[in-house]
C-alpha cells in the first residue's frame, strides 16, 4: 500500500497546532499545546498508531475517539466468536430441531444454509457501509441485531420461522464480520502489528467454529430442547459484547462518505439469494424447473450487478479490484475454503452420528479435535508474519486439509472413531493456516480505505462457497445407500477441490508487487 501522507488541515487547525512540522512528525497539536478538547479529539482521530496522520480515516469527533488496540481486538474477536458459534451450532442439533419442527429430509438443508444465505447476501454491502458510514456504528448495529435475532431463533416453532431467523442472524453477522477487520486496520499500524492482530482475529474464527457444536451438544444432553437454550445463551452473549463495544471502540471511516449504492446492493443480494436457493433445492434434482430458473435468475442478476457497478459513482464493490492478482488469490482461497473445507466439516458430525452412532456431545468432542487444532495453529500462525507470504500459507493450509481428509478414508466404514483422530488433527492444522491467512490477505490486497470492503468480499466468497459446499457434500454423501461409503466419496471430492484451490491460489501471483506482500 502507498505510504500514508498527511491530511491537509484547515486554517484553524494549523493555527492551533502552531506549526505544520509538528503534524508531519505525527505529534498531535492538541497534545503539544493548550488547545481545546475538540482539537485533541480531532487529532487523535486522524492519526494511526505510528503517529502519522491517516489519509483514509476521517470521522467527526465523539467521546470514543481514543484508540485502544488491545480492547478493539478483544471485542471484535469476541463478537466474531459468537457469530461463528451461531453458524456452527446447528451442525450437532439438526436431528432434534428437525424432529421439533417436523422438517422433512428434503428441507433440512435450509436449517443449516439459512445463516450462510444472510452472510453471503449482505457481507459485501456491509463492508461498504462500514467504510462509508462508520465501522463502529455498523459493528454495534450488527452485534445488537445478532443478539435479538438469535434470541428470536430460540422461540421459533416451525422450519420457516427458524430459517428466517437464521437468515437474519447471517445478516447481522455480516455486519459484525465485515466491520471487524476495518476496525482492526484503523487500530493497528501497517506492518507486523496489523498482521499479528488479523492473525489473532482469524484464530477466533476457528474458536467460534469449535465452541458452537460443543455448547449445542452439551445443552442437548441436558434437555430435549437444548438447541433452544443454545440460542438463548448466544443471544445474551451478543448483547453483552455490544455493551462492551460501546465503551471501547473508536469510530473510523473512509475520508469521503459516498451515497449508498442501493441498486447494486439489491441486485447482488438477489443474485446470491437465487444462487443459494438453487444450490439448496438442487439436492432433490438439478434439472428441475425451479432450480434451473433460479440459476438463470442468478446469472442475469449478476450481470445486472456488473452493469450497475460500472456506472455507479460510488459502487458497493469496486470492480477494479478484480484486476489485482492478490485480491483474486484472497477471494479464490476463501471460495475454496468454504467449498472444500467448511462444506465437508459442516456435515461430518452428522455422518459420524449416522455411522458409528455417537451421541451429539461425543461428536462435538471429536469435532473439537479439528476445530480446536485450527484455533491453536491460527493463533501461532502470526509468527509466520514476514517469513511466509499469505498466498503460500493458504496453499500449505489447503495441502494439509487434503492430507488430513484422505487420512480419514475408511474410518467410518470400520466403525472406528480412533482412526479419525490423526486426520482431524492434520486437517485442523490446515484450517488454522487458512483462517489466519485469509483475513491477512483480504486487507493486504485492497487499499487501506477499503479494508472493510476487502473483508466483506473475502467472507462473501467464503460463505458462498460453504453453502455450495454443504449442498454438494450432502448430495455426494447421500448418493449411495451406505453412509460410510458416501462419507468416503465426500472426502475424495473435498480433497480434489482443495488441491484445485491450491493450484489456483499459487497461479494468482502479484507480479507488480506494489505495496502488497503476496
Amino acid at each position: 500500500m502507498a505510504e500514508a501522507q498527511p491530511n491537509p488541515q484547515s486554517a484553524a487547525d494549523r493555527a492551533s497546532a502552531g506549526a505544520s512540522a509538528r503534524t508531519s512528525t505525527g505529534t498531535s497539536a492538541g497534545t503539544r499545546t493548550g488547545t481545546s478538547a475538540r482539537t485533541r479529539t480531532d487529532s487523535a482521530r486522524t492519526r494511526t498508531n505510528t503517529g502519522a496522520p491517516d489519509p483514509h480515516v476521517s470521522a467527526p469527533p465523539t467521546a470514543h475517539a481514543v484508540l485502544r488496540p488491545a480492547a478493539t481486538l478483544a471485542v471484535t474477536s469476541a463478537a466474531t466468536v459468537v457469530a461463528l458459534m451461531n453458524y456452527t451450532a446447528p451442525l450437532l442439533t439438526l436431528p432434534s430441531m428437525s424432529a421439533a419442527f417436523g422438517t422433512p429430509l428434503s428441507a433440512q438443508a435450509w436449517l443449516i444454509n439459512g445463516m450462510p444465505l444472510g452472510l453471503a447476501a449482505v457481507l459485501l454491502v456491509a463492508g461498504s457501509l462500514a467504510d462509508d458510514y462508520g465501522r463502529r456504528r455498523i459493528f454495534l448495529l450488527g452485534t445488537l441485531a445478532l443478539g435479538v435475532t438469535t434470541a428470536l431463533g430460540s422461540l421459533a416453532d416451525s422450519t420457516l420461522l427458524f430459517t428466517l431467523a437464521r437468515v437474519a442472524q447471517g445478516t447481522a453477522s455480516a455486519a459484525v464480520i465485515a466491520s471487524s477487520l476495518g476496525l482492526l486496520v484503523h487500530a493497528f499500524p501497517a506492518g507486523l502489528a496489523r498482521i499479528r492482530a488479523t492473525g489473532v482475529w482469524g484464530a477466533f474464527v476457528s474458536a467460534g467454529i469449535a465452541l458452537g457444536p460443543l455448547l449445542a451438544g452439551g445443552l442437548n444432553e441436558v434437555s430435549d430442547s437444548g438447541w433452544r437454550l443454545t440460542y438463548a445463551v448466544l443471544g445474551a452473549a451478543a448483547l453483552v459484547t455490544a455493551g462492551f463495544a460501546v465503551r471501547v471502540l473508536a469510530e473510523s471511516r473512509a475520508a469521503h462518505r459516498n451515497r449508498p449504492d442501493l441498486a447494486g446492493a439489491l441486485a447482488l443480494a438477489l443474485a446470491f439469494t437465487a444462487l443459494l436457493s438453487a444450490l439448496t433445492l438442487g439436492r432433490d434434482g438439478w434439472l428441475r424447473a425451479p432450480v434451473l430458473l433460479l440459476l438463470l435468475a442468478s446469472a442475469v442478476l449478476t450481470g445486472l450487478f456488473a452493469v450497475i457497478e460500472r456506472r455507479a459513482t460510488a459502487p458497493v464493490f469496486d470492480l477494479g479490484l478484480l484486476r489485482r492478482p492478490l485480491f483474486g488469490a484472497a477471494s479464490t482461497g476463501a471460495l475454496f475454503t468454504g467449498l472444500a473445507v467448511i462444506g465437508l466439516m459442516s456435515y461430518m458430525p452428522s455422518l459420524i452420528q449416522q455411522t458409528i452412532h455417537m451421541s451429539a456431545l461425543g461428536s462435538a468432542w471429536l469435532f473439537l479435535l479439528w476445530s480446536g487444532t485450527a484455533f491453536a495453529v491460527a493463533l501461532q500462525a502470526r509468527r509466520l508474519a514476514g517469513r511466509v507470504a499469505a498466498r503460500h500459507q493458504l496453499a500449505l493450509g489447503f495441502v494439509l486439509h487434503a492430507a488430513g481428509a484422505l487420512g480419514m478414508l475408511g474410518a467410518l466404514g470400520a466403525g472406528s472413531w480412533v482412526r479419525l483422530v490423526p486426520g482431524l488433527f492434520v486437517a485442523g492444522a490446515g484450517s488454522g493456516l487458512l483462517n489466519a491467512a485469509l483475513p491477512r490477505l483480504s486487507v493486504e490486497s485492497v487499499p487501506q480505505e477499503r479494508a472493510a470492503m476487502g473483508s466483506g468480499a473475502n467472507n462473501t466468497a467464503r460463505y458462498l462457497g460453504s453453502s455450495a459446499g454443504v449442498a454438494l457434500i450432502i448430495a455426494v454423501a447421500t448418493s449411495v445407500t451406505d453412509p460410510a461409503h458416501g462419507t468416503d466419496l465426500a472426502i475424495l471430492v473435498s480433497a480434489a477441490l482443495t488441491l484445485a484451490g491450491t493450484t489456483a491460489v499459487l497461479a494468482l501471483r502479484d507480479r507488480g508487487a506494489r505495496g502488497t506482500a503476496g
